[in-house]
């Protein structure tokens, strides 16, 4: 160990070493004591060596046993003065740091985000050897900002970048720099970099890691009272203040940071360059990505090759992230050790999908009314998707009670769309009103079972349409413009609007929403015997799965929608 490394351990660790040397020096002034005591005793007169001989053992007894309770009770009282109830326990952080090594993450653990990887190796690449950057006089990044939805690998990644480096990692959340008191934000960040450069001098380097970033680093504002505002600006303003002092010594740390945020949410000042130099977006995975993802979580466990196929798991879980992914392969597995099934099929596979995302089987018994209104309703979503809707497949049909459901029609999306057209919102529309429009058709009524609210058939339908008019221009009487945008300024829901621009923005709601419920009824009247026929499986079977869906519609010569 090196003359720099001693001093850098000795920044670490003085406390313990001079306890340990006190230790060590009371034992040995202990042993020469006792050495000089019986040298003495020896020399002394007879009755004077029994009269001290006597007393030795009590006295040596209460000698250390008082010792030991001064010890401990100091010990105790110092530690809970300094670091349980004294300042230092607000602003001292708590953290410790990892070896990447012992991590144990690596870049073929990391699956399902090609593009943030390849990112993420170069950011490898310039912290493990400076010296070709430092030739041309480059410096190293800082600041990296991994932005995305929850569950897609932000954390995983980072890892996986320390794992790579060899550097240790302190992880911290946001969240834990906020507290009451103004001020110990502020000094939990100084303790956190203090830390961090330490170890980089140490070990050669170091990365920090600050999930959920938003919950530190948000747009500062005016205080509104009770101090609240000033602790979070305070505290952002010293991470603004140390990512600075990271560039004026080159010491090797990299702050990672993740959000799921979006990107305005954050101070401007956070991610001006200079901070955060670099920003990787960790989106969900694509069709490829999620194949793998399926490959690599079921080599974990026991599956039946026969029965699993990869590529239709990927097209049906269209959307889905990586922990969506992993935690459908985990239910997979219970669902099968509870049937006691040897190996994981398919049908575990769709069981786990359903219930993660519908709960599991209600114990409820439909009245025979009941069930046809539900395989008329299901049926209407099916007949419309498949012969309307080209970019969604028909995958499942159940009339099973699940959680708030009373049945569910699986149209997952053959491909990923990053921008939906007119022609792809109209169909989203006419899918959700296939079923209100089978009800009317077959039972000459309508029932509850189109909702209300988000998530709903007819709150889904709504919603399209709202925002096809009111933010993207998109409505018959040609009024063009995001009539939203500026309700965050005003708080108010388009208080700039006239009433006259809203009832013609409402119209064209209600225009769309129309036309689209023509067609989807046009379309049901012609395929009547279709409609007839799927519902009555529906009653019979109670669902239908990918092969009889097909055949039923083959039956009646329909093709897909192209």
């Amino acid at each position: 160990m090196n003359k720099k490394k001693l001093k850098i351990y000795w920044k670490l660790h003085w406390i313990k070493i001079l306890i340990i040397g006190g230790v060590t020096a009371l034992f040995i002034s202990l042993i020469f004591f006792i050495i000089t005591g019986l040298r003495a005793w020896n020399e002394a007169e007879s009755y004077l060596r029994q009269s001290q001989l006597a007393m030795i053992p009590l006295q040596l007894y209460l000698q250390i046993v008082m010792a030991l309770i001064f010890g401990v009770v100091y010990t105790f009282m110092w530690y809970w003065l300094m670091f349980k109830r004294g300042a230092q326990s607000f602003t001292q952080t708590s953290k410790k740091s990892i070896d990447g090594q012992e991590l144990g993450i690596t870049w073929v653990d990391v699956i399902g985000m090609e593009e943030a990887k390849q990112e993420a190796l170069e950011v490898v690449k310039l912290i493990t050897d400076r010296a070709e950057l430092q030739r041309i006089g480059g410096k190293i990044l800082k600041g990296i900002l991994m932005l995305g939805p929850p569950g897609c690998g932000k954390t995983y990644l980072a890892k996986a970048i320390a794992t790579e480096a060899k550097l240790p990692f302190i992880s911290m959340s946001g969240s834990e720099f906020v507290e009451m008191f103004v001020g110990v934000g502020a000094g939990r960040i100084r303790s956190l970099f203090k830390q961090a450069q330490q170890m980089a001098e140490f070990e050669g380097g170091c990365i920090i890691f600050i999930d959920e970033i938003d919950a530190v680093g948000a747009q500062r504002s005016v205080d509104r009272g009770f101090g609240g505002q000033t602790e979070s600006n305070t505290t952002l303003n010293q991470l603004l203040v140390e990512m600075d002092g990271l560039k004026e010594k080159d010491m090797n740390i990299v702050l990672i940071g993740a959000t799921n945020a979006p990107e305005t949410f954050l101070d401007q000042a956070l991610l001006r360059p200079g901070r955060f130099d670099r920003k990787i977006y960790v989106d969900k995975p694509n069709l490829d990505d999620r194949q793998k993802l399926f490959d690599y979580y079921l080599k974990k466990v026991q599956f039946d090759p026969q029965s699993v196929k990869f590529d239709r798991l990927a097209r049906i879980t269209v959307g889905n992230t990586p922990a969506d992914i992993a935690n459908i392969v985990r239910e997979a597995a219970l669902i099968a050790v509870r049937n006691k099934k040897p190996l994981i099929t398919m049908k575990e596979i769709d069981d786990a999908r359903e219930r993660i995302s519908l709960g599991i089987r209600r114990r409820f018994k439909y009245s025979e009314e009941e069930k046809k209104q539900t395989a008329y309703h299901e049926a209407g979503h099916a007949v419309i998707t498949y012969l309307l809707v080209p970019t969604q497949d028909v995958f499942k049909i159940t009339i099973t009670p699940r959680g708030h459901t009373g049945g569910v029609t699986w149209t997952p999306e053959k491909i990923e769309t990053l921008i939906p057209d007119r022609d792809k919102l109209l169909c989203d529309i006419k899918t959700c009103l296939g079923s209100y429009a089978a009800e009317k058709l077959k039972l000459g009524k309508t029932t509850s079972g189109v909702g209300s609210g988000p998530g709903s058939d007819f709150g889904n339908a709504y919603s399209t349409a709202h925002q096809m008019v009111w933010n993207w221009g998109m409505g018959k009487s040609g009024l063009i413009g995001d009539f939203h945008a500026l309700d965050s300024y005003t708080g108010r829901s388009s208080s700039f609007l006239s009433e006259q621009t809203k009832a013609r923005l409402d119209e064209d709601v209600q225009d769309i929403l129309q036309t689209c419920l023509k067609e989807v009824e046009e379309v049901l009247r012609k395929e009547n015997p279709l409609l007839e026929r799927l519902a009555k499986e529906l009653i019979a079977k109670e669902e239908l799965n990918y092969d009889e869906i097909e055949a039923i519609f083959k039956e009646f010569g329909k093709s897909r929608a192209q």
